[in-house]
């Protein structure tokens, strides 16, 4: 139970940016800001490949159109990391509070990614570019300082994220309209394109 905040809170930061999760997680923990981070997120290899997974998703991000093809692939990735990282924090190999805690992690990722994905189509029906790298930027520093703050204020974070979660579940909900917006006007356009092959 005492890690149960910490679980809830990289559930939440997963769904937005799991690579960032992992490598923060096992930075702390590498260095020696805290205990709780299990060996495997410290190793180097890890900690590489999710560095430069989070360069390549810190582009992919704030490119208009691009960012909703990322968030559509990473719709099995980050619920699945959530997870995993989760169940490697709750410690108890093969238990079943290993896989509560996997469902709670990979719960709350999938939840976060969902509302993470519906805001950025809801912007991506601005017609400038500024707004995706403006929401990027929020998100990236969010869950950088959340995952910080929680490795030394666990419960505050878990309450933060809970709000956050709820706060933007009710933004989706008002956003609802330019959402489908989004989804008709990519449905045109793939329309015209395959009318354009056709006459081609």
């Amino acid at each position: 139970m005492s890690v149960l905040p910490l679980i809830f809170t990289s559930g939440w930061a997963s769904g937005i940016n799991a690579y960032a999760v992992v490598f923060l997680l096992g930075l702390l923990g590498r260095i020696g800001v805290t205990d709780d981070v299990p060996g495997a997120l410290q190793r180097m290899d890890v900690l590489v490949a999710a560095g430069l997974l989070f360069c390549v998703e810190a582009v992919a991000d704030k490119i208009p159109y691009v960012d909703t093809m990322w968030d559509a692939v990473h719709t099995v990735v980050r619920p699945v990391s959530g997870a995993v990282v989760a169940m490697l924090l709750s410690g108890h190999d093969g238990s079943v509070g290993q896989l509560a805690a996997g469902a709670v992690g990979g719960g709350t990722a999938l939840a976060s990614h969902l509302v993470k994905a519906g805001t950025r189509m809801a912007v991506n029906t601005s017609p400038e570019p500024a707004s995706n790298i403006v929401v990027s930027l929020a998100e990236d520093f969010g869950v950088a300082g959340i995952v910080i703050f929680a490795v030394f204020h666990p419960v505050a974070a878990a309450v933060i994220a809970g709000l956050m979660l709820l706060l933007g579940i009710l933004t989706i909900f008002f956003m609802a309209k330019k959402i489908r917006q989004f989804l008709r006007r990519r449905r045109e356009r793939r329309l015209q394109k395959a009318m354009a092959h056709q006459s081609a």
